[in-house]
């Protein structure tokens, strides 16, 4: 309970303070050094036209010591309905993926990186990063300094794949839809991996959380919305990964849509970019 407290105090206090000067890391690869992912990763405005700030990157490695699934829920489901309401994804959804991926935050990979969701570092990441082994040895994964910006990372990462762009025309309360649509869109290797989601959102409920956020007047479903080609005029300290935070795109489209070989840019060098309408 005390963890879900400090974590709500963490939200209210950095939402009150909109004109708070942030203090950045010089930690190596840390993605907040990047002036793009800081706007990405610090606040999003909600539907309602909200601000949700994250906690302020201090450098240093916070943990949540976790001892069970249900004390995993208390802490974190607020957080996964700040994330449903900025962007789309059924909290059920985020918090199963978190129960399962992270082993109710007590997995040794969550333990050396707060990644609770099994994201790897992926063509285009510029943050810090471990290696762990998973399907093959040594894998490389994303780490953060706090467990909320996994959960903002998780959100940006459905978002701008392409290959996720089906699961958002679902309602956000068919958490059976958006359990199979993962599996079939490749978020995980496992055949069973649908039946688990499942399996953790009926047995504790978490639909629950998808129906509160629905009753505060939150769509269901999110409209599709148009494209639109945008050229982009590559600046210093530019990187594919945060330029795709920018358009809300992934690197992937970014190297396709400009036949890219790799992730080297060069100042003024302009690439077209396929970004969603506001």
């Amino acid at each position: 309970m005390m963890k879900k407290i400090a974590l709500f105090i963490l939200l209210i206090f950095f939402a009150a303070c909109k004109s708070h000067k942030r203090t950045v890391s010089n930690t190596k690869n840390n993605p907040l050094q990047d002036k793009h992912s800081v706007n990405e990763l610090t606040k999003i405005k909600t539907d309602e036209g909200a601000v949700y700030l994250l906690p302020e990157d201090s450098g240093e490695f916070v943990e949540f010591p976790i001892n069970s699934i249900e004390e995993y829920i208390e802490t974190f489901a607020e957080i996964a309905q700040f994330e449903m309401k900025a962007y789309g994804i059924p909290a059920s959804i985020t918090l199963a993926q978190g129960i399962l991926e992270s082993g109710f935050g007590r997995s040794v990979l969550v333990k050396k990186t707060n990644n609770h969701f099994g994201i790897k570092c992926h063509k285009g990441w510029d943050g810090d990063y471990d290696f762990h082994d998973d399907d093959e040895k040594g894998e490389c994964f994303r780490k953060y300094n706090h467990p909320m910006y996994s959960f903002r990372d998780h959100s940006l990462f459905l978002t701008s794949r392409a290959r996720y762009a089906f699961l958002f025309d679902l309602d956000n309360s068919d958490y059976t839809g958006w359990a199979n649509g993962l599996k079939k869109a490749g978020y995980a290797t496992d055949d069973k991996y649908p039946s688990k989601l499942i399996s953790f959102i009926e047995r504790y409920d978490l639909h629950e959380y998808d129906t509160k956020v629905q009753k505060q007047g939150y769509v269901s479903k999110k409209e599709p919305k148009e494209h639109e080609l945008k050229t982009h005029s590559v600046q210093k300290g530019d990187t594919l990964y945060s330029i795709s935070k920018t358009y809300f795109v992934s690197v992937d489209d970014i190297m396709e849509a400009n036949k890219l070989n790799n992730g080297n840019l060069t100042v003024g060098q302009k690439l077209t970019i396929k970004a969603k309408k506001k």
